[in-house]
């Protein structure tokens, strides 16, 4: 596996080595100890998620608050998204920033959104799924979100507004100027999971 930081360095690129031939192929999509010898620090991932969506559609962008603040390891299965991380810890040097990288089912790249960044992405292809690994489970009282067309955030989502098909929550997103639910620079986030009460996500 191939890693690499992106321009915010917390943001990781991680290209699988792909073994094929006149069969098909076989990678490895994850493996723990070289993700943690790379970061220095381990991540307890505990649940797997995955979504199929059509050509425009644009999740996001998401987050969760401590306790229940969730580092993201995304990657797609068939089709291709823009996958897009927002620094959004206050007092970072790189705070409202992004990072956007195209991943596909053609490229296998993934892209890991540590916890104090808000995340969304856009579909590019028809049927496309998306999967992705949490630390930790979904909390309806920590979710939050940010305008995915917040100017000053300067997100180029490829695709023209027309085009795009968002969720009834995520049209009405504050910007990030206008809410104070986000994140601390320099905090350890990374505090033992939390159990909150059952429940499901609807990205």
């Amino acid at each position: 596996m191939n890693f690499q930081r992106t321009k915010i360095e917390d943001v990781i690129i991680i290209e699988p080595q792909v073994h094929g031939d006149e069969r098909g192929y076989f990678i490895e999509t994850f493996r723990e100890d070289k993700l943690e010898e790379f970061l220095g620090y381990k991540i307890n991932f505990c649940q797997d998620n995955e979504s199929k969506s059509s050509k425009g559609v644009l999740r996001g962008l998401h987050y969760q608050l401590a306790p229940y603040a969730q580092t993201k390891l995304v990657r797609v299965i068939q089709g291709s998204v823009l996958d897009v991380a927002v620094d959004i810890r206050k007092g970072s040097p790189t705070f409202g920033e992004h990072v956007a990288v195209e991943l596909s089912a053609e490229n296998k790249k993934q892209l890991l959104v540590p916890r104090g960044f808000a995340h969304a992405f856009v579909v590019l292809e028809d049927d496309t799924v998306f999967a992705y690994k949490v630390d930790n489970y979904y909390s309806p009282e920590c979710d939050r979100g940010i305008a995915f067309d917040d100017e000053a955030l300067g997100i180029d989502w490829i695709l023209n507004s027309t085009e795009l098909n968002l969720s009834a929550k995520d049209k009405v997103q504050p910007k990030l100027s206008e809410t104070e639910d986000i994140f601390e620079y320099g905090l350890n986030y990374y505090t033992p999971r939390v159990f909150p009460q059952q429940g499901s996500q609807h990205a």
